[in-house]
């Protein structure tokens, strides 16, 4: 009893952000454009120091894991799948809707949510995962996103001009700036001047509760109003399935370090990424859906994320099914 109070207290603090947030946001009468500051702040200026702390001091042969990636990519790329195939079913074969219900049922709140908790429950030694997750996921999931739209007919451009603005998106992208920028600095050894670290720093730890915070508005300005009767569904193959894919494929290639199998089990457990709303905004596709399967998606994790979290915490997971 007193190892899930403390893990109800370890997670409790994310949820309550959260939760501030969203009452803040239906009880204020501030207007929505405010939002695009705090968004600005967290992508260009927050983030980005956040990504480059957690590998800048790491060994270089710690982030040269394929075996790894490879596994963790795959087990989002297989829920992406089966979360597609569930959209095409429910929206009888709308195919840009469905493409929002594979993001919703795939893609966690790594870059929001991920790394404060995976460092406060498992340590720094989780950070290198960490950010190979959030980069190869990313990488795989905004460039499936727009071929996906291209092959429906929502981007009217042709295949080669959708393969330029992917690669220029993943290029110019703040986050993997920021990760090349920090094995650039491990690889090197290049330690920042005092002056700037100390930003950098207080910048990182400013990231987390202005994301929460971020993400219960955002929900609390698009109320629900019905729920889509595939989203349990894809709630249920992103909280639960999706990390034991994670935990089965790591344990099937073998031979990874503990602290890295756990670290890719909750990253997976993590609710629906707030991005989902914002790439169902900019292609004005699904965006009801996209707001009920991250409310949902939030809520019931505090439940499947806690249950995960627990597991690995008092050790009733083991980190390989297949020792």
């Amino acid at each position: 009893m007193a190892d899930l109070a403390n893990i109800a207290n370890l997670v409790a603090p994310f949820f309550g952000l959260i939760l501030l947030g969203f009452v803040i946001g239906r009880r204020s009468k501030l207007p929505e454009s405010g939002l695009i500051w705090l968004q600005f702040f967290l992508i260009y200026v927050a983030l980005p120091p956040l990504f480059y702390r957690l590998i800048a001091d790491k060994p270089v042969t710690e982030l040269a894991n394929g075996r790894f990636i490879l596994a963790t990519t795959l087990s989002t790329f297989l829920a992406f799948a089966l979360s597609l195939a569930v959209g095409l079913k429910a929206t009888r074969g709308d195919l840009p809707q469905a493409v929002m219900q594979g993001v919703a049922g795939s893609y966690s709140n790594i870059g929001y949510m991920g790394p404060p908790l995976l460092l406060a429950a498992l340590g720094p030694a989780a950070s290198a995962p960490l950010v190979l997750i959030f980069v190869f996921d990313s990488l795989l999931l905004f460039s499936l996103i727009p071929f996906l739209m291209a092959l429906a007919g929502v981007e009217k451009k042709s295949p080669l001009d959708t393969a330029r603005r992917v690669a220029w998106q993943v290029a110019t992208h703040p986050f993997n700036i920021a990760t090349l920028l920090g094995v650039l600095a491990a690889a090197t050894h290049f330690e920042l001047p005092t002056a700037l670290d100390k930003m950098t720093l207080w910048l990182s730890q400013a990231a987390a509760p202005c994301a929460l915070f971020l993400l219960g508005v955002t929900v609390a300005l698009r109320p629900m109003k019905r729920l889509p009767v595939e989203v349990p569904v894809l709630v249920a193959i992103k909280l639960v399935l999706h990390p034991l894919l994670v935990w089965l494929l790591l344990s099937a290639i073998g031979n990874f370090p503990d602290i890295w199998i756990f670290t890719g089990v909750i990253m997976a457990a993590l609710p629906p990424a707030l991005n989902i709303f914002v790439i169902s905004t900019q292609y004005k596709v699904g965006i009801e859906r996209a707001s009920a399967c991250i409310l949902v998606g939030t809520i019931v994790s505090m439940v499947t994320l806690t249950g995960f979290l627990w597991l690995v915490k008092t050790g009733r997971m083991a980190a390989d099914l297949f020792p």
